[in-house]
């Protein structure tokens, strides 16, 4: 008999509790991976899943943020690292 971890393609799952990126806004985070893909909710754009450890425990947040899509993509061979998300005007960033 087959194992479904044997065939299963996406090995790219991310485990945790889901955050609001409010609630990380300038505290110290491990990102640890992340994911791009579509939208489904708007058609044309992306959507960011971020894997992090906040507080030892193991948690994801999902964001639109152009700025924070195009630093996962540019540094995703850094990870894991210690960042902070900040705002600034009207768009976030790592820091």
């Amino acid at each position: 008999m087959k194992r479904f971890s044997d065939f299963a393609k996406d090995s790219n799952v991310m485990i945790g509790d889901k955050m609001k990126i409010e609630d990380v806004l300038g505290k110290e985070i491990e990102v640890i991976g992340c994911k791009i893909n579509d939208s489904k909710q708007k058609s044309g754009t992306k959507v960011l899943t971020l894997q992090f450890r906040w507080d030892g425990v193991e948690r994801i947040l999902f964001t639109g943020s152009s700025v924070l899509i195009e630093q996962s993509e540019q540094y995703k061979d850094e990870m894991p690292f210690l960042a902070k998300i900040e705002k600034v005007n009207k768009f976030y960033t790592f820091t």
